[in-house]
């Protein structure tokens, strides 16, 4: 039987040291031939016109995933309870935004709570974008310090639960561990969560949903900030 995209996905980031190593992976002598340039042989695997390819995102948060995993498991106390580390800890948080994220940090990597961020901001190259973000699942696959620290801004992705370029008009929208995505729904964009099937509503003009609240942020670090918290209820 053939094997899932997503573990060919998983595979290809354990696999290959670097993006690079990867794309090169699928780039054969005939591309090289014609094309002359392994550089212009990689960027058409990167715009995927030989079959589908992780995105340079997707493949540094799978490899960072894969090598927390792999350091888990070499833990000799892996599989124990022990404390959870926080990236916020001992940090000076001047920004309510970061300050809002330091006060859920904990929660979201415990699974007491699945929160959804969104982000209204300026990429690196400044280009306006717009996004919702999986925390939880952001916490697992990412190194938080840096943005703790304010060394790097938390901006959305393509990678994530959904995204919107205002420059490009470029769209994405993703499931993740915590949350189905839908966006066919009458009512708008909504998340569905994946452990109590419980719906979130981002719609600045409705409620919510069951066991979620939303807290609208001011922030000097970002355009638009708001939090959507859903608490996920154990029996």
């Amino acid at each position: 039987m053939e094997r899932s995209m997503a573990a060919r996905f998983h595979d290809a980031a354990t696999q290959f040291r670097v993006y690079e190593d990867y794309l090169d992976s699928r780039v054969t002598p005939k591309d090289l031939f014609y094309f002359k340039s392994r550089e212009v042989a990689r960027k058409l695997v990167e715009l995927g016109h030989k079959g589908n390819v992780l995105s340079r995102e997707q493949f540094e948060e799978k490899k960072v995933a894969a090598q927390a995993g792999e350091a888990a498991r070499s833990d000799p106390s892996y599989g124990r309870s022990r404390p959870t580390t926080l990236a916020s800890a001992g940090k000076e948080l001047k920004d309510n935004f970061l300050r809002a994220l330091a006060e859920r940090e904990e929660a979201n990597r415990s699974g007491k709570m699945s929160s959804v961020i969104f982000i209204r901001d300026h990429n690196p190259l400044g280009r306006e974008v717009s996004g919702y973000i999986d925390y939880a699942h952001r916490l697992k696959t990412q190194d938080f310090e840096p943005y703790f620290s304010g060394k790097k801004k938390l901006v959305p992705r393509r990678s994530d639960l959904c995204y919107y370029n205002w420059k490009t008009q470029v769209s994405t929208s993703n499931s993740s561990p915590n949350f189905e995505v839908i966006y066919d729904d009458p009512n708008g964009l909504l998340f569905k969560n994946k452990m109590d099937k419980k719906i979130l509503n981002v719609d600045p003009l409705a409620g919510p949903g069951e066991d979620s609240n939303r807290t609208i942020l001011r922030s000097d670090l970002y355009t638009h900030a708001v939090i959507y918290d859903h608490s996920i209820r154990t029996v």
